[in-house]
């Protein structure tokens, strides 16, 4: 029995896109109240097991994901691995603003702030 692989494993399963198109024709589809309740709950369990889909797949990407902390001396990428902690929307954007702030060069002086011996 072969070994399954992330191409094999996946086989006959929708991709992100094909998931979220498919989501959206069952959204329209049951807005628009047509069909009847049996064919209604059948196309949201369906629409259920895509969002299911979606997350999951998601998440794969969000551990794939490296972040970019800077660069080396040497003009070569600094990156750490996504850390997997579970962090609040707010706690991540103040990591974010950290590291923008702590990556921005220094801003020039202005002109009456310039060195009065460079003149």
């Amino acid at each position: 029995m072969a070994k399954p692989t992330p191409e094999n494993e996946n086989a006959g399963q929708p991709t992100f896109e094909q998931a979220l198109a498919e989501i959206e024709t069952i959204v329209h589809e049951l807005e628009e109240g047509r069909l009847g309740l049996e064919e209604m709950l059948a196309r949201y369990e369906r629409g259920v097991k895509l969002l299911r889909h979606c997350h999951g797949q998601l998440q794969q990407a969000e551990r794939r994901i490296e972040l970019l902390t800077g660069v080396t001396p040497e003009c070569e990428p600094m990156v750490t691995p996504l850390d997997d902690t579970a962090l609040s929307l707010d706690e991540k954007a103040r990591q974010r603003s950290k590291r923008r702030t702590a990556a921005a060069p220094p801003a020039p002086p202005l002109e009456d702030e310039a060195d009065p011996e460079i003149g």
